[in-house]
């Protein structure tokens, strides 16, 4: 009887590992690739930034002082094509300012109140690229004017990402399949099912840059040209 029950388990070990050899021969079947996909687009919404701002002994003296520039950069804008719906202001914000104090000695001595700052942040957003281009560039005729505007460098988008990502997702795996076919038929094998497949960090840069690339996925707001990628890491089962 011991020798009967010392058999089954030798021909239990030799079914288990002739099992474990055949999944790991099997899972040697394989191949993984990684396919690329780029492409290039121009930006179709020009999103710009910039703030209206005035220094006042008194909170009223300045905001008059903001409604007047106001009105001023309104008709600026309307007399190149954005009416006045197309800007968004912010609430006024209010700040106190200070100077230091130092006595005879040099010595800091604290501060003196010496009025108020106030800041009007805005944002007008436009489909009309080239338009709103020409007019970010004409906008220090205004500060020619005595308009106190503060203004960022345009920030540029695209409306159909949802898209272009799809494409280079689509462009991606026909990379990828073309690399693992031609790994394929030089191991004298043929492509069968994928097995796995993994997206990696969708990045967009701006073209003819030479912007790095990051973990987290870059995303260029500063460049009105772009160029987006994707890469797709493929495994393919081999027949």
């Amino acid at each position: 009887m011991r020798f009967v029950i010392i058999g089954l388990f030798a021909l239990l070990c030799a079914v288990v590992l002739g099992r474990a050899y055949t999944y790991k021969y099997r899972v040697q079947e394989t191949v993984t690739v990684t396919g690329l996909g780029e492409t290039e687009f121009t930006s179709d919404l020009i999103v710009w930034r910039g703030a209206l701002t005035a220094e006042a002994p008194a909170t009223s003296t300045g905001y008059r002082q903001i409604e007047a520039d106001k009105a001023q950069m309104l008709e600026f804008l309307a007399e190149r094509g954005i009416p006045a719906e197309a800007v968004v202001f912010d609430f006024v914000n209010v700040g106190k300012q200070y100077t230091p104090v130092y006595n005879a000695s040099g010595n800091w001595a604290g501060q003196r109140f010496t009025g108020y700052e106030l800041r009007q942040n805005f944002t007008i957003e436009s489909t009309e690229v080239d338009r709103m281009e020409g007019i970010v560039r004409e906008m220090s005729s205004l500060i020619a004017q005595g308009v106190s505007i503060e203004a960022c460098a345009p920030a540029y988008y695209y409306t159909k990402l949802d898209d272009v990502k799809l494409s280079l997702i689509e462009r991606a795996s026909a990379d990828a399949r073309a690399r693992a076919e031609k790994i394929a038929v030089n191991a004298g094998a043929k492509l069968r099912k994928v097995a796995s497949a993994r997206m990696g960090v969708f990045q967009i840069t701006g073209a003819n840059t030479d912007e790095e690339f990051t973990a987290g996925g870059s995303f260029n707001t500063s460049s009105r040209q772009k160029k987006a990628r994707i890469t797709m890491r493929i495994e393919y089962r081999l027949k």
